[in-house]
């Protein structure tokens, strides 16, 4: 009767560590996704804060550009085009 018993104790024990074992692997690829996830979030949060400094950059140096180098657009009438003569190789 002790021998069924402990018998009867050792494959429950067996049982449940089997489940614990089961959630755990559960946990742990649930995680891995979330972790997944996190490190796309931050790279996607670099790239916007590059595109974010690249926008103001541009503005800055317009800024720059016309306040310490004293740059501006010229009129049209002080406007020249001039455009290259094509070559036989272009033509292809």
């Amino acid at each position: 009767m002790t021998y069924a018993i402990l018998l009867l104790m050792v494959f429950v024990s067996a049982i449940f560590v089997v489940f614990q074992v089961f959630e755990y692997r559960q946990d742990y690829r649930k995680l891995s996704t979330y972790m997944r996830e996190r490190d796309d979030l931050n790279a996607e949060w670099g790239r916007l804060l590059i595109e974010q400094q690249t926008f103001g950059a541009t503005a800055q140096i317009g800024t720059r550009a016309v306040t310490q180098l004293r740059m501006y657009s010229p009129p049209i009438n002080q406007t020249v085009v001039i455009s290259l003569p094509q070559t036989s190789d272009a033509k292809k």
